[in-house]
């Protein structure tokens, strides 16, 4: 089933309780569960909802993952901490509806910020992968691609950019890095034709796959839920295909540290993200590993 990010974030003001929105989050975008990345644009919602201002635009925002987050009934508790004429900082904690004693499972904190006058500087150049045209496609019907294993890539369409088919049997070792051309099959568009920012996050939580390339193949198997996850959005688009490429940075002791560029197909950088995870392992023993200076 294809399904709409906006529909399945959309938040309802409670008539009740200023500050508290409810909504009822779907499991299309599961892995195991929810990724934590849509969990975090359901709370972004509930900030844009609260600020009601379409000037305002998301310009960065900090997740921290307190408890696991299922499909269902949620509640967006939202807080002003300033409100200025430019910008606009926002805290907002999300649990379960049902949740008795209010254990927040999400803390986020966000700015949103109008367009100012200022500097225009491009720091960073366009990653060498592949481009659009040329990047590899993802469906060869293996039982194990998690493309078509997981509910939340059911609802993208995926190309490979940097990076090999890592659940095929002659995959390889490489750099601690990975790059996929990505889109919503439901375009996620704000009301003015750009991409809407708070589709970024799930696009940006896709990291432990870096991991996973410098790892390479062998017994050892392990997941890697959030942490935390930053987001910055540093640019508009209106295009649909957008590039997610990741840097795993390192990785000890049970967690690891990854960060992501997003860019549009014509080449404009469009976001970046970081994110801490922690890594479970599923079997085999943790290797020891330096893809510092794999090509």
């Amino acid at each position: 089933m294809t399904a709409d990010l906006a529909a399945d974030t959309r938040v309802t003001a409670d008539a009740a309780i200023p500050g508290r929105y409810h909504l009822d989050l779907a499991n299309h975008w599961d892995y195991l569960l929810p990724s934590g990345g849509v969990v975090m644009t359901c709370a972004l919602r509930a900030a844009e909802a609260h600020l009601g201002d379409p000037a305002l635009q998301l310009a960065s925002a900090t997740t921290i993952f307190a408890s696991p987050i299922h499909p269902g009934a949620l509640i967006a508790d939202v807080h002003v901490i300033r409100r200025g004429h430019a910008t606009a900082q926002v805290r907002v904690i999300l649990r379960h509806a049902q949740e008795k004693n209010g254990e927040p499972g999400l803390e986020l904190v966000a700015t949103f910020m109008r367009d100012r006058k200022g500097a225009d500087v491009i720091g960073v150049a366009f990653p060498p992968v592949k481009s659009l045209a040329d990047a590899l496609p993802v469906e060869d019907g293996a039982a194990n691609n998690p493309h078509t294993r997981f509910r939340f890539y059911q609802q993208l369409d995926c190309k490979l950019a940097d990076g090999p088919a890592f659940w095929s049997p002659d995959f390889e070792a490489g750099p601690a890095r990975y790059a996929r051309w990505l889109r919503y099959r439901v375009p996620q568009r704000t009301a003015d034709g750009h991409f809407d920012r708070l589709a970024l996050p799930p696009l940006i939580d896709t990291m432990p796959t870096a991991l996973h390339r410098a790892i390479g193949p062998g017994a050892y198997r392990f997941y890697a839920p959030s942490l935390d996850l930053t987001v910055y959005s540093v640019d508009d688009t209106d295009r649909e295909w957008l590039l997610v490429a990741v840097t795993c940075r390192r990785a000890r002791a049970g967690y690891a540290i990854a960060d992501a560029e997003v860019w549009d197909d014509s080449g404009k950088l469009v976001a970046y993200g970081s994110q801490a995870m922690y890594l479970q392992s599923v079997s085999g023993e943790p290797p020891t590993v330096d893809a510092s200076r794999r090509t």
